[in-house]
């Protein structure tokens, strides 16, 4: 049975404010397109963003919780890649540079890693498809 809580309402919230900073500053995510995909940089940076917005709102709707909650845990999967090459660039940023700022930066993006996994939980739970801890 699909579910939701407020794990369920801020993850639709955090996916449609990504989707549409994807859709009004797609330079932005440009650079994160992971190297064998860059020929279709801004393409997969609005679809990316267009699924983001879909997914969250379907997570809002109760009769499209289940599909976008799956929905959703893939497509954080999916964009893991990006967030990892995002991670690299930092980390050569920050290595060639040498300041606080770019070595804030990097360990942000570090940070930021194992917490797709929360986020994927999240997903699966709204969508029914995993225990609640």
């Amino acid at each position: 049975m699909p579910r939701r809580d407020l794990s369920t309402t801020g993850l639709a919230g955090l996916l449609i404010t990504s989707g549409v900073v994807h859709l009004v500053r797609p330079q932005v995510f440009e650079s994160i397109v992971p190297a064998p995909l860059r020929g279709h940089r801004r393409e997969l940076v609005y679809v990316s963003g267009l699924l983001e917005i879909l997914c969250g709102a379907g997570l809002l709707v109760p009769r499209t919780r289940r599909v976008a909650g799956l929905a959703s845990a893939a497509l954080l999967v999916a964009v893991l890649p990006a967030n990892v090459q995002m991670s690299l660039d930092h980390g050569r940023r920050a290595r060639r540079r040498r300041t606080t700022g770019s070595r804030a930066a990097f360990a942000g993006t570090l940070a930021r890693l194992p917490l797709q996994l929360p986020l994927v939980r999240a997903a699966l739970w709204a969508a029914g498809s995993a225990p609640r801890r």
